[in-house]
């Protein structure tokens, strides 16, 4: 059987655990080339929230090392933010991005494999969880990629993107993506996310002033759980609830598939809207595998549980970023662009499981008709570090992350097949590591699939492939009831 390559193996890694070190500004270097880090790009280089993004792609066929070199220097040569590193000063000790040359070599990792492998697909996923350990050496640009020509049950070859979470959001990764991967049907076109419609309502002028005070009244209300939250409100420790330290330990990321015709389905019978339905899941997926892990220390399981997530929301006002922006700044397209939400999930036992859909639904109405995340962002990212500086605000942001129980993230996916590294992609998993929780989850839709992506610390969630099927089953059940058919467990 084929072995997972040692840390020690992955170029340009150290562990999370090691010491930070930076390249260091000398007087009169670089005085025409700086470029400060975004207030949001700097708290990724704050100790305990050194987060990476990591994204699984699979294809169905070997990937060749030139393709992949090539996807390398048109990333960098279109992206400069790719070529940067981050430079820290000696005196003021400010963060700043500064150009430097790209080895594209570096920076692409092909480990040898042995094709007669007992198991492919524990081979990319233990191979996968030895780099939620690891990270890349600050002295050259923040990402690398990994090509693994292993055929598993889902793809004959899987790529590993990884980059460190100060470079962008997932919407700018995601979107570099799709700038440099043509349609599989059209190699001259390039694809877009879907993007969910909004409804346009007519009003009249007091229902108007009606709804506006609704949203101050929401805006303020959430704004307040944030504060209190980050200074003391603690969700209840449950089998769920990391424990502190979290961040550098070892994770297991998982995905599964379901039919995004299932959950449109569901959607329409129910009028609601498509991140209601994938809420719904989540909330009667947790009660299920809640019960399964108190049942395992012959416990019940407490009522009026408090489960929330600290929820990423995207405030462009599209999800699509122009691929023609060269920068990180902030103020432009590129960069991080998220704002935070409190969503608290419904995890008790249900006799009617379209109930959690339902539940679902008005928690996101009340989200909807608010400025949460715009009132959370100002607080973590401006209000705060000028305040009391960024080394506080640091500690307020990861504490938010340790008083919740998971992270959350609803990312639309392309609407055609991709070409990447010039073979078709078969799924696309994007995920995170060295978050202050022990679960992240990240849901997106590729084509006809809708993804669950589990970003699960091993001591927290020592079984996440149970979690996946706890939410498959979650959603037939939601399906058998729409269809008003007898519903046998899968």
């Amino acid at each position: 059987m084929g072995k997972t390559p040692s840390l020690n193996l992955l170029k340009g890694s150290k562990t999370m655990k090691d010491t930070v070190r930076y390249v260091e500004l000398k007087e009169g270097e670089g005085d025409h080339e700086l470029e400060p880090l975004s207030s949001g790009s700097r708290f990724f280089h704050e100790p305990g929230f050194n987060i990476y993004i990591l994204t699984k792609i699979g294809v169905n066929s070997t990937i060749h090392i030139d393709a992949a070199r090539d996807f390398c220097i048109q990333m960098v040569d279109k992206y400069p933010c790719f070529s940067k590193v981050v430079v820290k000063d000696k005196e003021s000790g400010s963060m700043n991005w500064v150009p430097t040359h790209v080895n594209i070599d570096d920076h692409l990792i092909i480990p040898e494999i042995d094709q007669n492998m007992e198991s492919a697909d524990k081979f990319v996923e233990d191979y996968v969880s030895n780099l939620t350990v690891s990270c890349i050496d600050n002295s050259k640009p923040l990402w690398d990629i990994h090509i693994l020509n292993a055929r598993t049950s889902d793809a004959q070859a899987t790529c590993i993107y990884r980059a460190h979470h100060s470079l962008g959001d997932g919407l700018s990764f995601m979107n570099m993506l799709l700038s440099l991967s043509p349609k599989a049907s059209d190699p001259e076109a390039l694809t877009t996310l879907a993007m969910n419609k909004k409804a346009h309502h007519h009003t009249t002028k007091a229902a108007s002033f009606i709804s506006f005070c609704m949203v101050l009244w929401n805006t303020f209300v959430a704004f307040m759980l944030f504060v209190f939250t980050t200074m003391f409100l603690k969700d209840t420790e449950t089998p769920m609830k990391a424990s502190p330290g979290v961040e550098d330990r070892r994770r297991r990321i998982v995905t599964r598939s379901v039919s995004f015709a299932d959950i449109k389905l569901v959607k329409n019978a129910m009028n609601a809207t498509v991140n209601d339905v994938i809420v719904g899941i989540v909330q009667a997926g947790f009660n299920r595998y809640l019960k399964g892990r108190y049942e395992e220390i012959n416990s019940p399981v407490p009522e009026n549980i408090l489960l929330r997530a600290m929820m990423s929301y995207n405030l462009r006002a599209s999800v699509n970023v122009d691929a023609s922006t060269k920068n990180t700044n902030e103020d432009e397209t590129w960069g991080y662009k998220v704002g935070y939400i409190l969503l608290p999930f419904n995890v008790k036992n249900r006799s009617d499981p379209l109930d959690y859909v339902r539940e679902a639904k008005a928690i996101m109405e009340r989200r909807k008709a608010s400025l949460e995340p715009f009132a959370t962002r100002f607080f973590a990212k401006t209000l705060v570090p000028k305040l009391f500086g960024i080394k506080i605000a640091g500690k307020l942001n990861r504490k938010v992350y340790y008083n919740t129980t998971f992270g959350f993230s609803n990312m639309p996916g392309p609407k055609e097949e991709l070409c990447f590294l010039q073979q078709k992609v078969t799924y696309l998993a994007p995920s995170i590591y060295g978050i202050p929780s022990g679960l992240m989850i990240h849901i997106i839709s590729y084509v006809d699939k809708v993804t669950f992506v589990l970003s699960a610390e091993e001591e927290t969630i020592p079984d996440p492939q149970k979690l996946c099927d706890d939410l498959q089953i979650s959603l037939h059940h939601i399906k058998c009831l729409v269809l008003d058919k007898p519903c046998a467990e899968k």
